[in-house]
């Protein structure tokens, strides 16, 4: 019997710690990510006031932008194992190369990305259907906006080394020093200086670069403290690049899978469309309570695997796992208590509203299961598990498309497209949790 109370306290023991290491990397990190989408509300508010025409560019420059940095998104997820694996083998010199191999990259990626939007500019704006209006004030935002991309990437890599070092706190203050600056350089730009849109852009530029730079500086900081090269390494360059791409493959396929729903519940009708818009903006807001949780798995995971700590890896994954239910299930019934608060915010047209309660609902059931699938995929990443994330969220939108395509053929509304979006989440669970089974994502050391 001693033995076991010994045992079970010691197992309470171990459970209170990875409790405080979740929350102390988990809250800062979901500040940050709720900041970063304040930026185009900040945008948005500001050039509202110039006129529809301005406001409509402002939405079309914003949603290219918006995908052009989340395609390299995995500048930071990749960085971050990486980084958290060279800090739980006990070298902080190699994590910091780590890093700088991540943010060369990412200047690299921003350079190509500015050579290929600048001139190519009204093409693209022309291809997102900007109308005659819009058009000029859309490509005035997008090729000046275009200048700050590099330090859109430099933040995301920097971010990943951050969190790879265990640090979510530094970019929850950077993204909100960030969005205060945006705001104030906005206002000054576009009303004190009469700039106009052009104004929102150049604050908006000016708002990146200085968070690339307070990242640069923290962490050059801790090259020169540990004797880290700051000079750009073709081989670790490559090696950065090598890693980054199964998860470019993931993110475009997940992004297809977000613009195939949209495509689909634009042909159900007006309404369903706008209920749609409503329904994904909240199943994105969701996301990043959720995100901050994976977030936390990647720095936590990429440590104790680097330190050779299999076991550790298990158990943290596991707890993890209940976290991510748990808030799952705070967060569905959140959103079935709060529905008769939420939707008259975006509309007051009864036919809208019927549309998207219905599907509200299967969003807030389907919250425990986005909460395994959130922390699974963010262990599996902290684990440098790539290529099978990669292979599974492929498999997902094999599975995702033709049960899309099928609900307007088969006469099916809103609340279908939202069971296959709910279908999806269930595919990427089954297959994210039959890999945490396997145990194959447990590689220990400092490079996987």
């Amino acid at each position: 019997m001693a033995r076991m109370t010994q045992a079970s306290e010691a197992h309470r023991t171990v459970r209170r710690r990875h409790d405080r290491e979740i929350v102390a990397l988990a809250v800062p990190a979901f500040g940050a990510l709720v900041a970063e989408p304040l930026f185009v509300m900040a945008d948005s508010a500001i050039v509202g006031h110039l006129g529809t025409a301005q406001l409509a560019g402002l939405g079309v420059a914003s949603a290219l932008l918006t995908t052009a940095v989340s395609v390299f998104v995995f500048l930071a997820y990749a960085t971050t194992a990486a980084v958290a694996r060279r800090v739980g083998a006990g070298d902080l010199p190699a994590a910091i190369r780590q890093g700088m191999d991540g943010i060369w990259l990412a200047l690299l990626l921003g350079a190509a990305v500015i050579a290929v939007v600048l001139p190519t500019a009204p093409g693209l704006v022309d291809l997102f259907g900007a109308s005659g209006t819009a058009a000029p004030h859309a490509i005035t935002y997008l090729r000046i906006s275009a200048l700050g991309i590099p330090a859109m990437l430099v933040v995301l890599a920097a971010t990943g080394v951050l969190r790879g070092l265990q640090d979510t706190r530094t970019p929850l203050y950077v993204a909100v020093a960030g969005f205060v600056a945006n705001a104030v350089l906005n206002a000054v730009l576009v009303y004190g200086a009469g700039l106009g849109i052009a104004g929102s852009a150049w604050g908006t530029v000016l708002a990146q670069c200085g968070m690339a730079a307070a990242y640069l500086f923290v962490v050059v900081r801790g090259a020169r403290a540990h004797g880290a090269s700051l000079r750009p390494d073709a081989a670790g360059i490559r090696a950065s690049a090598r890693a980054g791409v199964p998860l470019l493959v993931r993110t475009l396929s997940l992004r297809a899978i977000l613009m195939i729903a949209t495509a689909v519940a634009a042909r159900l009708g007006d309404a369903d469309i706008a209920a749609h818009q409503i329904v994904l903006s909240l199943w994105s807001l969701l996301a990043f309570a959720l995100d901050a949780i994976a977030i936390a798995g990647q720095a936590i995971i990429g440590r104790y695997l680097g330190a050779g700590d299999a076991e550790g890896a298990r158990d943290v994954c596991r707890r993890m796992v209940q976290w991510g239910i748990a808030v799952g299930a705070v967060l569905g019934l959140l959103v079935v208590a709060s529905r008769p608060l939420f939707l008259p915010l975006f509309t007051g047209d009864p036919l809208v509203k019927d549309a998207a309660l219905p599907a509200l609902v299967l969003v807030a059931l389907a919250q425990p299961v986005c909460g395994i699938v959130y922390v699974l995929d963010g262990v599996l990443m902290g684990a440098g598990d790539g290529p099978y994330l990669a292979r599974a969220m492929v498999v997902t939108l094999a599975v995702f498309v033709p049960a899309a395509l099928l609900v307007p053929r088969l006469g099916g509304g809103l609340t279908a497209l939202w069971g296959a979006m709910a279908l999806m989440m269930l595919v990427r669970m089954l297959t994210l949790w039959l890999r945490s089974r396997s145990g194959r994502w447990v590689v220990t050391g400092a490079t996987r």
